[in-house]
């Protein structure tokens, strides 16, 4: 395989990692927002933050590796995407920004207006950066970054029908996974009542999330025939049949097997699936008019950069799983468990 198609599969590999992880991580706020009062709503947020805790600073390592990869993989395409989508890029920076900050001084803070004040700044940046980062997807989606510095409209770029519904689509599929995996921590805690509760959250997410998808294609036929003819009929169809199908999987596996452990896996590979169905559709043009080999770095870049990921990647993963890992693991004092990590 040659390089620049290695280099694009290893980047899509980090993007895919990072919509997984640090997509539930948003969608634990989305659920922290929606969880009630103080009181009513205090059983979820802690399993919120108990869940995402350990993690949710190391996941966006992966949102670092597709950044780094793009501006040396494909200098000219991060070019183009950084300028012309500066305004949504940025409203993900603050986001994260503002996500984390308020995550962190929440934990720490003894007086209720300030605890409040931060819980209201974690979630509503939940809320925002995926629909941002969405728009950005919608953006290249649709064609509307053209090749250059800032050639595209400012404005009209990531604020069109694509962008907005795939938008919303980041944000119900972040809700989705992040539900998903908290029924799942929510039965190791032996929490019947919370079980039940992220297991209707994580219904209703996955049929907002069908519904979206299925408008998304509806709104991808008038915006940008080509892919979705590529979606629909083409190279990309048996990703997207995958998707749909382990998306129908996680459905049944929720609503009559309770299999959450399984679940996990199911409705990963509906989200995975989505979105290599995507580039599958797109490639080999990432830009109007520029296809991969014509946006690629030279070689010798790009055996450079691949060689460093390796030797990284050598360190990088293992830590990662063993983090997940610890965390995942039923922690048991007495003989009783005393609770969840992710």
């Amino acid at each position: 395989m040659p390089l620049p198609e290695i280099m694009l599969v290893v980047l899509w590999t980090g993007l895919t990692a990072y919509v997984l992880f640090a997509g539930a991580d948003f969608g634990g706020g989305v659920w922290d927002l929606l969880a009630g009062g103080a009181e009513r709503g205090r059983a979820q947020r802690d399993l919120v933050e108990h869940s995402i805790g350990p993690v949710w600073e190391a996941n966006h390592v992966w949102l670092i590796f597709v950044i780094v990869l793009t501006w040396t993989g494909v200098p000219s395409v991060f070019a183009a995407v950084a300028s012309t989508l500066y305004i949504p890029l940025t409203a993900v920076a603050l986001g994260i920004i503002a996500r984390g900050s308020a995550f962190a001084f929440r934990k720490v803070s003894r007086r209720l207006g300030l605890r409040r004040m931060f819980g209201a700044t974690f979630a509503f940046s939940s809320l925002v950066t995926p629909f941002f980062l969405g728009t950005v997807a919608g953006a290249l989606a649709s064609g509307r970054v053209p090749p250059g510095i800032a050639e595209g409209d400012l404005i009209t770029s990531w604020l069109n029908p694509t962008s907005v519904v795939t938008g919303a689509l980041a944000v119900g599929t972040a809700a989705y996974l992040a539900a998903v995996y908290l029924t799942r921590d929510a039965e190791r805690t032996g929490d019947t009542e919370l079980t039940e509760a992220f297991r209707r959250r994580a219904l209703a997410a996955g049929v907002v999330v069908g519904i979206l998808s299925a408008a998304g294609l509806l709104v991808l036929r008038a915006d940008e025939p080509a892919l979705f003819d590529a979606l629909t009929s083409g190279s990309a169809l048996p990703l997207v049949v995958l998707s749909v199908a382990a998306g129908v999987v996680s459905l049944a596996l929720l609503a009559w097997r309770r299999s959450y452990l399984a679940v996990r896996l199911t409705a990963a590979l509906a989200v995975a699936g989505l979105l290599w169905g995507w580039g599958v559709g797109q490639y080999p043009e990432l830009l109007p008019g520029v296809t991969l080999d014509e946006a690629a770095a030279t070689d010798s870049v790009l055996a450079a950069s691949l060689g460093a990921l390796a030797v990284g990647a050598v360190l990088l993963l293992p830590s990662l799983w063993w983090l997940y890992a610890t965390f995942q693991r039923e922690r048991v004092r007495d003989g009783e468990p005393t609770g969840p990590g992710t």
